[in-house]
């Protein structure tokens, strides 16, 4: 090996980690674009809010069901991230659960329009619900332990269902101004509480 390959091979990573922080700008900007205007929004607002071309989104996304999926995976990834880095910023654990609702939440709210594209019969689409799943029950079980060992909250609540019922929640909440889904998800978290 001579010095060149040798310089070569220390160029890569950052220029691959570079890569990735690019994708993740995309990403963040089709997800804003698709809170304010839906999936069905015209590409060139995405490439816009991402500050790139059009050739650029195509690119990485070859067609729009691409781009949402990976949207919606990027989204998960930032919440299921999330769980652990709460637990080890030093708050309570009960705290460290509420911040996590409040980005679940954030999450369920911001799907705009995602919930039709979801039920097209896609297998693609189906499959993120799995991963959804996957990614998130072992996190909010991991803050619901720790809470619960804290003697934060009462034992035995199951992730699944406080999920379920936080999403139960959220129904309707992007298309009514008068509903305040975080409100009323608030009463729930606030009745996971261990009575004094």
């Amino acid at each position: 090996m001579d010095d060149s390959d040798e310089g070569a091979g220390r160029a890569a990573p950052p220029r691959r980690k570079d890569a990735r922080r690019n994708k993740e700008t995309l990403l963040d900007a089709a997800a804003a674009v698709f809170v304010a205007k839906g999936v069905d929004a015209p590409v060139r607002d995405i490439a816009a809010e991402a500050g790139v071309g059009l050739g650029t989104i195509y690119r990485h996304f070859p067609t729009r069901a691409d781009l949402i999926i990976a949207v919606y995976r990027h989204q998960v990834e930032a919440c299921a991230e999330a769980g652990p880095s709460l637990l080890a910023a030093g708050e309570t654990p009960y705290a460290a659960l509420t911040r996590w609702i409040d980005l679940f939440v954030d999450f369920l709210v911001t799907k705009h329009g995602l919930a039709a594209v979801f039920q097209s019969g896609n297998a693609d689409f189906e499959a993120l619900h799995s991963y959804f799943l996957d990614r998130l029950v072992p996190v909010c079980t991991e803050l619901l332990e720790a809470a619960a060992a804290s003697g934060e909250i009462r034992p035995g609540i199951e992730a699944y269902e406080l999920m379920r019922g936080v999403g139960n929640l959220c129904i309707g909440a992007d298309s009514d101004p008068r509903y305040d889904a975080r409100r009323l998800v608030g009463l729930l978290v606030a009745g996971l509480r261990r009575p004094h």
